[in-house]
């Protein structure tokens, strides 16, 4: 009689099952894979520094399910919780600053009870900013111009300039308002402006990087602006007689289509592994 040579054929022999010799049983694949997946796809990945690091929970347990989100609120956490999930991917920080810096929030009851309740439900939260930047085309950029069908608008060599039908800056603002799902977009300059040549730059990716692309187009879309640069620049623009038109979206909103597209991403590359996108979404009303 042969002996089990392993504790492996042990627990199969005693749960009554019957595996072929040789047969290599998978691995469960960790959160840690699911972010090694997403690193390693990026260029010249991974790097000495980067905000993309898990903020809390344990990366080593078996992945159950993927959210992904701009932002990991408190009620994008409870909806993971009802999906089954215990990984949520964010794109920007969990803890109210841009390095996800705790130690300033020691006692703050909301930063405790929302560290919590990701302990209490074992949910893995991880960043996922820099390296989806990263990506080939931006991985954010790629998924707002397929929520506003504008790939094919899209200059080959600078991807966040579209070349679109002529249309007036007022049209422009409500076709923004409508795709972006907000309840409301802040525009800057004359509404019969004619727009050929639209900039993307969502997010907040700062006022000389916005101001730099304004003088290349017709008009810039954005997530947000400082006051006092951008929205000044265009402001003052008829002093030189460059007439541009500013359509600011928000962040969250701008953004959000990007994670949504990951979760389409992701999807083909975990087939065993449900990931759904929910929607951080705009955190004002407006009165």
């Amino acid at each position: 009689m042969r002996l089990m040579s392993s504790r492996r054929e042990f627990l199969v022999a005693a749960a009554g099952l019957v595996v072929a010799p040789n047969i290599v049983v998978p691995r469960a694949r960790s959160i840690q894979d699911v972010i090694d997946l997403c690193i390693e796809a990026a260029p010249d990945a991974p790097w000495d520094s980067s905000v993309d690091t898990v903020k809390v929970g344990d990366p080593m347990q078996e992945v159950r399910g993927i959210v992904t989100t701009f932002l990991a609120t408190v009620d994008v956490i409870a909806n993971a919780v009802q999906r089954g999930a215990n990984l949520i991917i964010t794109h920007e920080p969990t803890f109210y600053n841009h390095l996800d810096e705790t130690e300033w929030l020691q006692g703050d009851p909301v930063y405790r009870a929302k560290r919590q309740l990701l302990e209490e439900y074992g949910i893995v939260v991880w960043r996922f900013h820099d390296y989806w930047h990263a990506h080939s085309s931006d991985g954010i950029l790629i998924g707002v111009l397929e929520q506003l069908g504008w790939a094919g608008y899209s200059d080959p060599e600078r991807p966040y300039v579209c070349h679109i039908p002529e249309t007036t800056l007022a049209r422009l603002s409500l076709l923004m308002k409508r795709l972006f799902g907000s309840q409301r977009v802040r525009v800057m300059g004359p509404p019969e402006l004619v727009c050929r040549d639209v900039g993307l730059l969502v997010g907040a990716v700062g006022g000389q990087r916005q101001i730099e692309l304004l003088r290349q187009v017709d008009a810039l879309v954005v997530g947000e602006v400082r006051e006092w640069e951008t929205t000044e620049y265009v402001r003052d623009g008829k002093v030189a007689g460059q007439i541009r038109g500013l359509i600011a979206v928000g962040h969250a909103l701008s953004e959000d289509p990007g994670m949504a597209y990951l979760a389409r991403w992701l999807t083909p590359r975990v087939p065993e592994v449900r990931v759904s996108h929910v929607a951080s979404g705009d955190p004002f009303r407006y009165i």
